[in-house]
């Protein structure tokens, strides 16, 4: 089916501009320009920008929302809140699973976002049946959202040891075993699906299986992610195992390019990232997770471009992910910002989100999926501003309140009649 959009602004790349048609063709975009012919689809006091990706997240953790404050003072928060996983982890059925899915994928949807890599570790219901990876794609289809489901490979639960108790519903026994699952989900897979590959961490697999599974990402052209260095511990652990930093077993072990991304960074050393993003490496950030749990702040001026992940979903809003990227970057630095920083930070949500999903997404251009973030130009946190300064104060001033709506893949969602 073919549609001709007109909303009153759209987001060409650089500005948002008046007086644009978008012509949509099934899902692609096919032309973008001069209004030329009466519209199909006429959106007043609306304008459009590129549907937000969230290159990163853990949907079933959205069962975690408050409760992972609940265990004694003395310890950290990324160790009370690891605890109340694993106590989640050991007790959810797999329809509360599913519902839990639904929840943070509709939650997404409403908060602008089109696509999510969902980084999937949690595959069994029970034993090893791998049941709960069937189960997220049946949620983020229910919920029409795009999904890039980043299926994990978990083998150890620490370096060189065994994973244990609740970690046991995470486990692929070999590296065989997950490329015969990685097979068989491939076969049955809606249009708006598609795979990647993780090792979920250096702790989660041998330095063999990590070269492997890479190598294998590598010669069926599919997106490769793993967690690095979020925390000091991790850093630890791996030189007195390998007598080497995380990064640098990653190097070491796969031929990183452009199809690779590590999640975090939080504390990598600036010549590993160096040498990482002279490879082609791409880093994905997760600010409001990072900070929930107190992992501290990205060298962002090393790393460069980014993309950006709700993580944890503990709070889900592109927006705040865009606004604490460069806020934590300010308080870092100790510098003053402008607002002029607003395009870029777009970027990070649309551009380097779906680059590193692999995905013909984060532009309204001519090629790229028919995916849009809607933007509700009557909302009262967006009164004044002209189109100049709306980029800026849609990322910095409001929140949910000025989103109106989606569309994936040309079928639209709307809170309100267009």
């Amino acid at each position: 089916m073919v549609q001709v959009i007109a909303a009153e602004l759209v987001w060409t790349g650089e500005r948002f501009e008046k007086a644009v048609h978008i012509t949509v063709d099934g899902d692609r975009i096919v032309s973008v320009g001069p209004a030329q012919a009466p519209a199909d689809v006429r959106l007043p006091g609306i304008a459009l920008v590129p549907g937000f990706v969230n290159a990163h997240s853990h949907a079933f953790q959205r069962g975690l929302r408050g409760h992972g404050e609940s265990f004694p003072a003395g310890k950290g928060s990324f160790w009370t809140w690891r605890e109340a996983m694993y106590k989640l982890v050991g007790e959810i059925s797999w329809k509360q699973f599913r519902a839990t899915c639904v929840d943070a994928f509709t939650e997404m949807r409403a908060a602008g976002i089109t696509t999510v890599g969902e980084f999937h570790y949690f595959h069994h219901a029970v034993a090893e049946d791998y049941g709960l990876d069937r189960v997220v794609l049946d949620a983020a289809r229910e919920v029409g959202i795009r999904i890039v489901l980043l299926n994990a490979y978990y083998n150890t639960g620490a370096i060189g040891e065994p994973l244990q108790g609740s970690q046991l519903r995470f486990r692929s026994a070999s590296t065989k075993e997950f490329l015969t699952q990685m097979d068989a989900l491939g076969k049955d897979l809606h249009t708006t699906q598609s795979l990647g590959f993780v090792v979920h961490s250096v702790r989660a697999a041998d330095k063999r299986d990590l070269g492997e599974i890479h190598r294998e990402s590598k010669r069926r052209g599919t997106v490769f992610h793993m967690h690095i260095e979020e925390q000091p511990l991790e850093i630890e652990q791996c030189r007195e195992a390998y007598g080497m930093r995380p990064m640098q077993v990653l190097l070491n072990c796969a031929e990183v390019d452009d199809k690779t991304t590590m999640v975090h960074c939080t504390h990598t050393h600036p010549e590993d990232m160096m040498m990482y993003r002279t490879c082609g490496g791409r880093v994905c950030l997760c600010p409001l997770t990072e900070a929930n749990l107190g992992d501290g702040l990205a060298d962002l001026e090393t790393i460069g471009h980014v993309a950006l992940g709700s993580d944890s979903n503990n709070r889900i809003s592109m927006l705040e992910e865009m606004r604490w990227t460069e806020y934590g970057q300010r308080l870092k630095t100790l510098r003053r910002g402008v607002h002029k920083e607003a395009a870029h930070l777009l970027r990070h949500a649309t551009v380097e989100g779906a680059a590193s999903l692999g995905i013909p997404a984060g532009a309204i251009a001519p090629g790229h999926l028919a995916d849009f973030t809607v933007v509700d130009l009557d909302a009262p946190t967006l009164r004044g501003a002209t189109p100049d300064t709306l980029l800026p104060a849609l990322l910095f001033g409001t929140s949910e309140e000025a989103i109106a709506g989606t569309c994936v893949g040309g079928v639209w969602s709307l809170k309100r009649d267009a």
